[in-house]
């Protein structure tokens, strides 16, 4: 089964889609100026400003951007890392800068069209994302591609992204700590496992199920206190691994670089060496941050905001925050501490380095760790149950029925996440990833000129806001 998921896997993400992505991502940082460079310093103040600016919305800009953040921050950027550096060297972590840098105005594109073309139910709930802004946006005959990307949306929450290797890698780091060497076991269906991992799915589970029932405004809420906290935590342990390696630092960017472009490899093995770091840090960059992947404006277009480029700024920044600061972090501390070639796999190989890199005992280190991946894992759970359930809803058109029996597997599904073996769930949860992907870049470039015409008119308004502060100003000073 490995074999066969890998095939499918090596297709999905192969040289056509990375470059995809790559080229999507350029097209639109050349069409919107670099607008994730010259305009990030307007999106932070957005940030700030955490206000409910518009008519319709459930959440304000900052709370569907920590929702966007809870599905996002997560395995991906401690497993992920891990994963992606291990398989495709050190050189992985520098394409996924790449994916990110470019991935941003990506990220921006797709939240501003899911705001600007958003449906608003009888009932006041919103349902936005691509297969909104395929449908709304690209005309009705295009409503096969919007199902398209709606059922690998529920897909992916349901059968990788959202369940299995979330709980996984919580388990995981739990058993690490608590039993690492399976002394406590029990027998389920014929197979033994640690009481830990058994005991940590129930919790999680159970958790998960208590927010989940109290749908989107409950995870927001959740999220909001659970996201700023885990972040500058673990950011926290990440800067004090860094700080107390700095001399390291410089040799540790010069492998990422000479391993993104083969350097490294034996003679005529250059490009093959490229091509896999550009594979697992693309594949898995994206897995992380999720730009291009159409997850993120599903959130955004819960939004309480009046114009589509504003939260497009505000959700950009999860981009940033989630790859360029965290998963930078993540790598350089395996890549410093050495702990990405000795035979380790998945958690275990972020568990080493900060054992190695923190200057504390291997029990602190490790205990840190597994808190933090606790927190990314179970946001992220929360977080894609809401994007899987808005793509069930408008597979079925807003079926309650379906939608609470759909509650119920996603639910099964996190508990099942931990008698997965790490590869399989990795892999399926890459192939969804990749066939989600694809409708919404189509949709991305098809409708680029609607984001090009409305970031001009936030940009005006914005210019014309300035220019009345000024005047008040400056008849304030005159009186």
């Amino acid at each position: 089964m490995n074999g066969v998921l890998e095939t499918i896997d090596n297709a999905v993400w192969g040289l056509p889609l990375i470059s995809m992505i790559l080229i999507v991502g350029i097209f639109l940082t050349i069409r919107l100026k670099a607008l994730q460079i010259t305009k990030l310093p307007q999106a932070i103040r957005n940030v700030t400003a955490n206000e409910k600016s518009g008519k319709h919305g459930e959440v304000s800009s900052f709370g569907a951007l920590c929702t966007a953040l809870s599905a996002t921050i997560g395995t991906g950027n401690i497993v992920g890392v891990a994963t992606a550096i291990v398989a495709g060297g050190p050189g992985a972590l520098f394409w996924m800068w790449i994916a990110a840098l470019l991935g941003t105005a990506t990220k921006y594109s797709e939240c501003l069209l899911a705001v600007k073309f958003r449906n608003i139910a009888s009932d006041g709930h919103i349902v936005g994302g691509p297969f909104c802004y395929i449908e709304n946006g690209m005309g009705k005959k295009w409503k096969w591609l919007a199902c398209f990307f709606a059922f690998f949306g529920a897909a992916a929450g349901l059968m990788g992204i959202g369940t299995s290797t979330q709980t996984n890698g919580i388990t995981s780091a739990v058993h690490n700590f608590f039993d690492p060497n399976s002394i406590n076991t029990v027998m389920i269906f014929g197979h033994s496992y640690s009481i830990s991992i058994v005991i940590s799915a129930v919790v999680i589970t159970v958790c998960a199920g208590l927010v989940i029932i109290g749908g989107l405004q409950r995870i927001s809420k959740v999220a909001e206190l659970i996201v700023p906290f885990m972040a500058v935590l673990y950011v926290t342990l990440a800067l004090i691994i860094l700080i107390s390696h700095a001399s390291a630092i410089p040799s540790a960017i010069i492998e990422i670089i000479q391993s993104a472009f083969g350097m490294r490899a034996a003679s005529g093995g250059a490009l093959g060496a490229m091509m896999l770091a550009m594979q697992k840090g693309i594949a898995r960059g994206i897995f992380s941050n999720e730009a291009g992947l159409g997850s993120a404006p599903i959130a955004a277009a819960a939004a309480h905001v009046d114009m589509p480029a504003k939260q497009g700024l505000v959700s950009m920044l999860g981009t940033i925050i989630d790859t360029l600061v965290i998963c930078t972090m993540t790598g350089l501390s395996i890549i410093i501490t050495g702990t990405w070639n000795i035979g380790l796999e998945g958690v275990e190989v972020s568990t080493r380095a900060f054992q190695l890199g923190l200057p504390f005992s291997s029990r602190i280190a490790s205990f840190s760790l597994m808190l933090c991946l606790v927190f990314f894992a179970f946001t992220t759970i929360l977080g894609w149950n809401y994007y899987s359930e808005r793509c069930l809803d408008y597979l079925t058109h807003g079926n309650r029925h379906a939608l609470r029996i759909f509650r119920w597997f996603y639910l099964l599904a996190v508990l099942a996440g931990p008698f997965m073996t790490v590869s399989a769930v990795w892999t399926i949860a890459d192939i969804f990833n990749g066939l989600m992907a694809i409708p919404n870049l189509i949709a991305l470039v098809v409708l680029s000129g609607v984001t090009v015409s409305e970031t001009k008119l936030y940009l005006e308004k914005l210019k014309v806001k300035k220019k009345i502060a000024h005047d008040m100003n400056h008849l304030k000073n005159v009186s």
